[in-house]
């Protein structure tokens, strides 16, 4: 066995390598999860789309609502994570008693916040109809999408629930639960949809509306068995969360919705900047938008990698910060920026090097497609570069979670995407005649705006000192 010296420098090493066996550790699963959130939007669509294309469509428009929704409602459960990870670093496996409570009381302020939000979120839900109609979308639609939505509405407060359960969780480096319950929500919802959409296992054929019961149901089924984990898991089980849990602890609620809003707005930002460029390159034509879906398809699952290491990181940064390490925190932020930038590097080389080939994974190459698999390699090119900048930036955004800075990157994260990247698409696409391909380097140029704010705001907070919480 090889021992290394015991001098400063191997000591440095040493650390930076624990530390990213930890980061890795933990990323993995994380990263497992998002995929398998994925999977399950994917399974609606695919048995929406056997269905009819009518369903298809509606479902589409019904989800793209649902989703803004639970993004807004999101940002609160997030905050549990970092908020946690404070406490843990903080008592550093001392005073457990007081540990578990504190723990306890960002759970319990977790699971009241979502009580709070989800009543506004399920009225916006049933209003989905003549939001759609004010934004132009066809009538029929509309009202299928609203009959989607309604039935969705049920389970937003259970997929907002998973979230706080899903953070507690992973704040305490057990993120294995979570993936292993959203695996078997997959399964349960592929089910679900195969039996009220169609009409299987005894159950009549609902149509859009079983989509959406399907959906509610295994929103529900993930809270239940998340649920059931926490309370029988003995890692878990010995905070107790439900205990005393009409207690109020204001000072750890109002903690939550002030990291926790600019959370879920800085996640509307990105979403909001993706729709938009998605409805701009639309106005250039059929053939544009469909190699738009091909080419942000690909972006969309591997930036699900640096998703998984930037909740990592929050952990792990949070962790340091609490324990008033600002050495670690440094340390924790470095590694994952550094490791969500090489992972995309990768990913890079494979968009440059086989863009037509991974665009007829969706279309076949034959002449009708010609024109479309082209835009998309084009777009892909672009993508090589602009995900490099997305998985650095939002490693960085989390890391900046783990010091409870979440004001700060939500207002360079908007300036990023709606001052730069939005105008400079517009100006690229339309003014210069670049069409979709302006619109795709307007987007390259907004990320690569925010990665390098972000980076550098997170630079500079964790350079200094840093006071531990009592």
């Amino acid at each position: 066995m090889t021992v290394l010296p015991d001098t400063p420098s191997a000591h440095h090493r040493l650390a930076w390598i624990l530390e990213s066996r930890e980061l890795l550790r933990l990323a993995v699963p994380l990263a497992a999860t998002q995929l398998a959130q994925m999977a399950i939007l994917a399974t609606d669509t695919i048995m929406l789309g056997h269905y009819s294309k009518e369903a298809l469509a509606a479902g589409a428009l019904g989800n793209t609502v649902y989703f803004l929704l639970w993004l807004v409602g999101c940002g609160v459960p997030m905050a549990v994570a970092p908020v946690i990870a404070h406490i843990q670093g903080q008592h550093n496996n001392s005073r457990e008693g007081r540990d578990r409570h504190e723990v306890r009381i960002a759970v319990r302020m977790g699971l009241w916040s979502v009580a709070l939000v989800s009543l506004p979120l399920m009225g916006m839900m049933f209003l989905t109809q003549p939001i759609l109609l004010f934004f132009g979308q066809d009538p029929a639609l509309a009202a299928d999408a609203a009959i989607f939505t309604s039935a969705l509405a049920i389970g937003l407060p259970f997929a907002l629930g998973f979230q706080v359960l899903r953070s507690f969780s992973t704040a305490l480096s057990h993120a294995v639960p979570p993936m292993v319950v959203l695996g078997l929500a997959i399964a349960f919802n592929a089910l679900a949809d195969y039996a009220l959409i169609f009409g299987h296992f005894g159950f009549p054929r609902m149509g859009i509306f079983g989509a959406g019961i399907a959906s509610a149901s295994s929103n529900i089924f993930a809270f239940v068995v998340m649920l059931a984990i926490t309370l029988g898991f003995p890692a878990l089980r010995r905070y107790h969360i439900l205990h005393r849990l009409t207690q109020a602890g204001w000072k750890t609620f109002r903690e939550l919705f002030r990291l926790g809003l600019p959370i879920g707005i800085t996640m509307v930002f990105e979403v909001a900047l993706f729709n938009g460029a998605a409805l701009a390159v639309g106005l250039f034509g059929l053939d544009a938008l469909a190699a738009h879906q091909i080419a942000i398809t690909i972006p969309s699952i591997t930036f699900m990698v640096p998703l998984g290491i930037g909740l990592a990181a929050t952990v792990r940064v949070g962790l340091a910060a609490g324990a008033g390490d600002a050495a670690g925190a440094r340390r924790a932020g470095y590694t994952a920026i550094a490791m969500a930038g090489v992972f995309m590097c990768a990913m890079a080389v494979v968009l440059l090097v086989w863009p037509r080939q991974i665009a007829t994974l969706w279309l076949p190459d034959i002449p009708e497609n010609a024109r479309v698999l082209a835009l998309a390699g084009t777009f892909l090119l672009v993508g090589a570069a602009f995900q490099v900048v997305d998985g650095i930036q939002v490693a960085a955004s989390m890391s900046l979670r783990g010091l409870k800075d979440t004001a700060g990157p939500m207002w360079l994260a908007g300036a990023s995407y709606w001052l730069v990247g939005a105008p400079t698409s517009l100006l690229l696409g339309f003014t210069f005649g670049m069409q979709g391909f302006g619109i795709w380097l307007g987007l390259a140029v907004g990320l690569l705006v925010a990665a390098i704010t972000l980076t550098a705001r997170f630079v500079i907070l964790s350079n200094k000192p840093l006071q531990r919480e009592e």
